[in-house]
């Protein structure tokens, strides 16, 4: 048996230009479902908002993220969930890493660490936090 963890992101209205933005960093193929197609227009603060969307890549990477509806409360909150980005090569992780600190708040700056080659912490600029390593049994 196998299962996958998606890590589902929760926006205001950013959730296209956020799965725009982990398509340049990952690649892979991005689908997005609007409100207005669904035939839900009224449901969300824009017909162009996204309600369901995700970017899935060849080297396993997968996130979904949607628009909350209109009128439901959102707030992301503080530190209610890290994405953790593991990989097998210093060098791929550091260029994924350079790629999410573009406008990005460094938390950890990326380098060496008790458990890992390199390790880094930083909050996207969707204020995401991404802990970002490579998996020291590689």
């Amino acid at each position: 048996m196998t299962l996958a963890v998606t890590t589902h992101l929760n926006f205001h209205g950013h959730a296209r230009a956020a799965l725009d933005f982990y398509k340049q960093v990952f690649g892979g193929e991005q689908t997005l479902m609007t409100y207005g197609a669904m035939g839900q227009p009224e449901a969300a603060g824009s017909p162009d908002h996204i309600i369901w969307g995700q970017v899935v890549a060849d080297d396993g990477f997968r996130i979904m993220a949607f628009d909350v509806r209109a009128g439901q409360d959102h707030d992301p909150g503080v530190n209610a969930f890290y994405v953790s980005l593991r990989g097998s090569s210093v060098d791929e992780v550091r260029q994924r890493w350079t790629a999410l600190a573009e406008e990005a708040t460094i938390l950890q700056p990326i380098g060496p660490s008790a458990w890992s080659p390199l390790y880094g912490m930083l909050a996207d600029r969707f204020g995401v936090i991404w802990i970002v390593d490579v998996d020291p049994q590689a």
